[in-house]
């Protein structure tokens, strides 16, 4: 699992029609570390949202194979969004607290 920040949506009129339930977001990787969160340069990537996030929000989000969770497992996905996260603490340091 890898933590994203939300910075876009898809929108696609033809697509495989297991994806058409599904919202398509462009998820932007964030690099955690013990005093701070900041976005990784490039390597965005689009992600099924299975959880109603928000442009601007930060998910946690499953790729690969771990994708294909109980509810996508006949979609053909990569990743997809599984969690909004409300705050990330490492040690006694709160690096991330939603807003």
């Amino acid at each position: 699992m890898e933590i994203g920040r939300v910075v876009g949506t898809v929108v696609s009129t033809i697509k495989s029609s297991g994806l058409n339930s599904y919202k398509l977001l462009v998820v932007q990787p964030v690099q955690v570390e013990a005093d701070a969160a900041s976005p990784l340069e490039g390597a965005a990537y689009v992600a099924i949202d299975l959880v109603g996030a928000g442009e601007g929000e930060t998910v946690l989000v499953t790729r690969g194979s771990a994708a294909r969770v109980p509810e996508t497992a006949s979609v053909p996905t990569d990743a997809a969004i599984i969690a909004v996260i409300d705050t990330v603490q490492i040690g006694s340091n709160n690096v991330y607290a939603k807003t």
